[in-house]
């Protein structure tokens, strides 16, 4: 598994507004589909590319365009969709898919109880989309859901993760497939809850409000 922390100055400074509780809603989905673009260019540095014949007003050239077949965005529902628009803002080709987890609060398993995917992925890049990486247990359920459906290149975008939940991720996928995870910060571990500390809260209820 490869971590790619984001780096900027912007990504930290839309972070910090994120993290406060005063923040509202409002403001709080504007500034998540906003660090989701940044995070995006990050996620989609490796994304496969075939070349084209383009003629520009002085003469021809060759270019390069997203490869078929063409990547696929899965949010995992719910507060993966608050991240949706950041990412196929910068990847407008890509197909969308769904899958919907939750987390049992008592077990702290991953309960899937929707899904809107191809039922084959072969050969397709898969970019999974969930705010936070906090236990690991959604995160695992998801890749091993894509990997059965024969995706081999899964990259993970999220706004915060654990410690706990990156090393969960890693020891359940070992080297069976190409998986990358793309965050905008790791955080110093998990408290009692499961909830990630400092954290920002619950990503979905922030988000939506409270369900």
């Amino acid at each position: 598994m490869r971590l790619h922390v984001a780096d900027h100055p912007l990504v930290a400074h839309k972070l910090t507004v994120l993290r406060d509780a005063a923040t509202p809603s409002p403001i709080f989905r504007q500034l998540v589909d906003e660090l989701v673009t940044l995070l995006a260019y990050e996620a989609t540095r490796d994304v496969r590319t075939q070349p084209v014949r383009i003629t520009t007003p002085v003469a021809e050239t060759t270019g390069v365009k997203i490869a078929d077949p063409s990547p696929i965005v899965v949010p995992i529902l719910r507060a993966g969709l608050g991240m949706l628009d950041g990412m196929t803002r910068l990847l407008p080709t890509a197909e969308v898919g769904f899958l919907g987890l939750r987390r049992d609060e008592e077990t702290l398993e991953a309960i899937t109880y929707a899904n809107r995917l191809p039922d084959d992925l072969s050969g397709r890049q898969c970019f999974l989309l969930d705010p936070m990486l906090a236990t690991g247990g959604t995160l695992v359920a998801s890749i091993e859901y894509v990997l059965a459906r024969g995706a081999r290149d899964v990259t993970v975008v999220c706004l915060l993760a654990a410690p706990e939940g990156l090393a969960t991720v890693e020891a359940a996928v070992g080297d069976r497939a190409e998986v990358s995870v793309v965050v905008a910060a790791v955080d110093e571990r998990l408290d009692e809850r499961a909830y990630i500390v400092p954290g920002l809260g619950d990503a979905g209820d922030r988000l939506y409000g409270v369900l």
